[in-house]
């Protein structure tokens, strides 16, 4: 038959439960703080880049280097894996000049966060990488629609001759048309998409210190 455990063991173990927990809850909550900061530095870059100006005219921009030493060091590997789970979420292909330029904030805040020299050089890659896309998407969609044109006229024609009056088709509003651009546009994608799942795993890496 096992030991019974006094009343101080089992206090002792209760103390020691509601610490455990108490330190679980501060970690989720300072991770929280993290991805909050994360969204205010990219808001704040945003809206200083449509202002034109990187002090006025926008949000203030939090300091993140600041934010993080004031954090208790206890805390701060769980403040900086809050900031950077947000930061590397943003890593995707973008759609416009505008995505780029939640890219390059979502960016600049990794650096601060990885701390290591070998992302901005990695990262400048990634960036020309997507200004690539940017282009060679603007080529397909031109070179697209011309190629679908004598589709959509026949379509513009057949519509006139129904109605009675001309008509001008969007080839975005015609089904036939978005399938044939999506099933071209997704094969441009998949090549990008390769780089940049490389630069996440990357980016994980240097973050916990294991990249050679």
């Amino acid at each position: 038959m096992g030991r019974i455990k006094s009343a101080l063991e089992l206090a002792l173990e209760r103390t020691e439960s509601v610490k455990s927990d108490k330190s679980s809850i501060d970690q989720f909550e300072t991770k929280q703080r993290g991805k909050r900061l994360a969204n205010a530095f990219l808001e704040a870059n945003a809206g200083n880049a449509a202002s034109g100006s990187m002090e006025g005219g926008g949000e203030k921009i939090p300091n993140l280097e600041q934010e993080i030493k004031k954090t208790a060091k206890e805390q701060q590997a769980a403040l900086k894996q809050g900031l950077f789970d947000v930061f590397l979420s943003q890593l995707n292909l973008p759609v416009s000049p505008d995505d780029q330029k939640r890219i390059d904030a979502a960016g600049r805040g990794l650096q601060t966060v990885i701390g290591d020299s070998r992302w901005n050089a990695l990262f400048k890659q990634l960036g020309q990488y997507l200004g690539r896309y940017l282009e060679e998407g603007r080529q397909y969609e031109a070179a697209l629609k011309q190629q679908y044109a004598p589709k959509l006229r026949q379509k513009e024609e057949e519509l006139a001759r129904r109605l009675g009056q001309q008509v001008k088709l969007d080839p975005f509003q015609d089904p036939e048309f978005v399938a044939f651009y999506n099933q071209n546009m997704n094969a441009l994608k998949e090549n990008y998409q390769q780089v940049i799942d490389q630069t996440r795993e990357q980016a994980e890496l240097l973050f916990q210190g294991k990249a050679g």
